[in-house]
């Protein structure tokens, strides 16, 4: 059993994220309704158990977008497990303080829709607002502690990426 006195002994919890781009780089981004900050990212989530990463990726895709899978091609993934650290402020209020953070796969996933197709009123809803940002500018919107990992996904990811220079 987990010391959660100590977050370093708590696993990381299991999870797979999308990096949705359309054709001229611009990729998805989502304001948190649930953050007061100016916070944004990309779709991700916790695998259920039996579930593979790319099917996980897809499931919380179209539960916090409402994209289908006939709206997206699947382009590549990171190489292995990225991982994040929570902030030791926030160990214990997420997920029943049972992880210290989360190690994910992600994908590069090509959007084959338009805007119309996305719909972010999904109940339970994740996202307040959403746009297409530039990967450099999302870097800089995503909360503090989950920099370094935007930072490794865009450099993973960057070969599917249809115009690299926009990071």
């Amino acid at each position: 059993m987990a010391d959660t006195t100590n977050p370093k002994s708590l696993p990381y919890r299991p999870g797979a994220g999308i990096v949705l781009f359309r054709d001229d780089g611009m990729v998805f981004a989502g304001k948190r309704v649930d953050n007061p900050i100016d916070a944004w990212q990309m779709p991700q989530g916790g695998i259920d158990f039996g579930e593979l990463p790319e099917e996980a990726a897809l499931r919380e895709l179209t539960e916090e977008t409402g994209v289908t899978t006939g709206k997206v091609t699947i382009e590549g993934q990171t190489s292995d497990w990225l991982r994040y650290d929570l902030p030791d402020e926030l160990i214990g209020k997420l997920w029943k303080g049972k992880f210290r953070g989360q190690e994910q796969i992600w994908f590069a996933m090509r959007f084959n829709g338009d805007d119309a197709d996305i719909d972010i009123t999904i109940e339970p809803a994740e996202f307040c607002e959403w746009c297409w940002m530039k990967p450099a500018d999302l870097i800089q919107k995503i909360v503090p502690f989950k920099r370094d990992l935007y930072t490794a996904i865009f450099a993973q990811l960057s070969d599917y990426l249809p115009d690299s220079d926009l990071q």
